[in-house]
């Protein structure tokens, strides 16, 4: 995949701003949601930050490692978003994983 591309699908699956994902992460539901190791931060919850990095960082200055990154964050919002329960999501921890990952499905 192309760097170009890479950032626009990377840019079409983080919905949420810097400053709203940040805002997010700072919350219980946000650190509750995910898979912890060793009753540490969730994977979920540590992309959310890098991803807060990711969309200050100019595209110019993208590493291959930022375009992995973002690759993953592709990959986890798709195969997610295809897993939505039935009934209101919104105080669901489906949408809470999602949004460490920053991508809000109610936006």
């Amino acid at each position: 995949m192309a760097d170009d591309d890479v950032r626009a699908e990377f840019d079409d699956a983080v919905n949420m701003t810097a400053g709203e994902l940040e805002k997010w992460l700072d919350t219980d539901e946000s650190k509750a949601a995910g898979q912890h190791e060793d009753g540490g931060e969730s994977t979920g919850h540590a992309s959310g930050r890098r991803i807060v990095e990711l969309l200050r960082t100019k595209k110019a200055d993208l590493t291959d490692d930022d375009r992995a990154h973002m690759r993953k964050v592709v990959g986890y919002v798709h195969r997610h978003l295809a897993q939505r329960p039935k009934g209101d999501v919104e105080d669901t921890t489906w949408r809470h994983s999602l949004m460490n990952w920053g991508h809000d499905p109610l936006t």
